[in-house]
């Protein structure tokens, strides 16, 4: 059975830090691109933050570039969002996700297979 279990969520202050953890299992992660999306009341998902398989190229939304950072632990089947100099506008439910491959469009929701339950990410101003 396939899970994506996010944790680290909470609430935090503008210009705070968190850290997104998301435990996969259920399929072999080492092959699957792992990305984070996020959506807040109102509005569409978006993606956040992307990492490869294989290779562990990264890719960003240009919102968060220089203050997210994506890392996965291939031995544990862990992916991470560090979130730095957090804004209330990455106020939103984050969502980890699972891709076969090299994934091409990236940035794309139909280009992943899995989706975690997601975990509520609250920064007041």
């Amino acid at each position: 059975q396939v899970q994506l279990v996010e944790s680290g969520g909470g609430l935090v202050q503008d210009g705070g830090s968190l850290r997104l953890s998301c435990a996969a299992s259920g399929f072999t992660f080492s092959i699957y691109t792992m990305g984070w999306f996020r959506q807040a009341p109102g509005t569409e998902r978006e993606f956040v933050a992307a990492i490869s398989c294989s290779e562990d190229n990264t890719y960003y939304y240009d919102s968060v570039k220089g203050r997210f950072t994506v890392s996965r632990d291939d031995a544990n089947n862990m992916v991470y969002l560090q979130m730095n100099s957090l804004k209330p506008e990455d106020t939103a439910v984050y969502y980890c996700a699972a891709g076969r491959g090299q994934i091409y469009m990236i940035e794309t929701m139909t280009s992943y297979d899995y989706w975690g339950q997601g975990t509520q990410v609250t920064v007041s101003s």
